[in-house]
């Protein structure tokens, strides 16, 4: 029996596979099967006010499961399906309420990877499948990741190499009047709309005690274990400020360019110091091009995590629009500097 013959048959038996996709690691059950997506929540620790994307293997396979299926829908499937983009239509009854944090909708994505293709169509059904991680923390893009995140809460895990993109599909609400984007991804607002016309962006929080019309609304996602905190370039002396002074402290700089902070400085030599005893100091510089950035973010923080660092600043990337999915995941990942009690 295939690994992927084996997914199905636990799928179709209520149980839980991660699977990988062109963004991160799906944590994957039948969503047709209360009981199974139930299991999706308690092993992430996932609030049930925070909906699940449901998986499917092309877009016939998805108005199955959508009451209704616009216009739009079709455009968009036949633009940038297989590929990180959800959508948000009406359900039919056959996708379960807990699924969908018992709103009338629901968000399809049609993932473009090999594998996750290979299991959809076997499958032939929904699989609903947020991030393979517990609440709150950084989205695996490796098996790996997931053995060490949830360990024996998932049945099975098809291992199909690191993810290509990085981060969380584009969820495209198209209930609403204009459509609206409820999560910024790979696919920008400015393409979708050379699609289907003018879109709306969400760019609130929700309440983690009402129900959210998309995943990564809440105010606290993709976090490391790590105390992390962003700044923008006017505050890189505050930063620099609190690295010397806190030389007893395991802590990390992430940024998209020289800060004057770089380890190999001389006039900072004596701050990261050279025999490598004592906490690490760790200077890390980022790709400045977003879908680079991406890539790598949530296995460079979950790395800083395995080496013990417990301070992480991150210099945000500038506010345009290509950095826009990067900007959301540092937002709700990190706090403000201000929060971080400098003196």
């Amino acid at each position: 029996m295939s690994d992927v013959s084996r997914a199905v048959r636990i799928l179709r038996s209520g149980g839980l596979v991660a699977f990988p996709t062109e963004t991160v690691y799906g944590l994957g059950g039948d969503a047709t099967n209360a009981a199974a997506v139930q299991r999706i929540f308690t092993a992430k620790g996932r609030p049930p006010t925070n909906p699940l994307i449901v998986h499917v293997a092309d877009e016939s396979i998805a108005r199955r499961y959508a009451a209704d299926w616009p216009a739009a829908a079709a455009q968009l499937t036949q633009r940038f399906w297989p590929g990180p983009l959800a959508l948000v239509v009406p359900k039919k009854d056959t996708i379960v309420d807990v699924a969908t944090a018992s709103l009338p909708t629901v968000g399809l994505r049609c993932p473009d990877h090999a594998l996750a293709l290979e299991l959809l169509r076997e499958f032939d059904g929904p699989i609903a499948a947020p991030s393979a991680n517990r609440s709150t923390r950084v989205s695996p893009t490796t098996a790996r990741h997931v053995r060490e995140e949830l360990g024996d809460a998932v049945d099975f895990i098809l291992d199909g190499g690191p993810c290509r993109v990085g981060i969380e599909s584009t969820v495209l609400d198209l209930s609403t009047t204009p459509p609206t984007v409820l999560r910024p991804g790979d696919i920008t607002a400015r393409q979708i709309e050379a699609e289907i016309g003018p879109v709306m962006v969400f760019r609130g929080v929700t309440s983690s005690s009402v129900p959210a019309h998309s995943p990564g609304q809440h105010a606290r996602h993709y976090a490391p274990t790590a105390a992390a905190y962003r700044f923008d370039s006017r505050q890189i002396p505050q930063v620099a400020d609190w690295c010397r002074e806190n030389l007893d402290r395991a802590w990390a700089v992430l940024s998209i360019e020289p800060l004057g902070l770089d380890p190999a400085a001389a006039d900072l030599l004596p701050i990261v110091g050279t025999s490598g005893r004592g906490p690490a100091h760790k200077f890390v510089l980022m790709p400045n091009v977003a879908p680079e950035y991406a890539r790598c973010l949530y296995a460079t923080l979950r790395s800083l995590d395995q080496e013990g660092i417990d301070v992480i600043w991150v210099q945000m990337p500038p506010d345009q629009p290509q950095w826009a999915a990067v900007r959301d995941r540092l937002a709700r990942a990190t706090k403000p500097l201000d929060q971080a009690g400098l003196k």
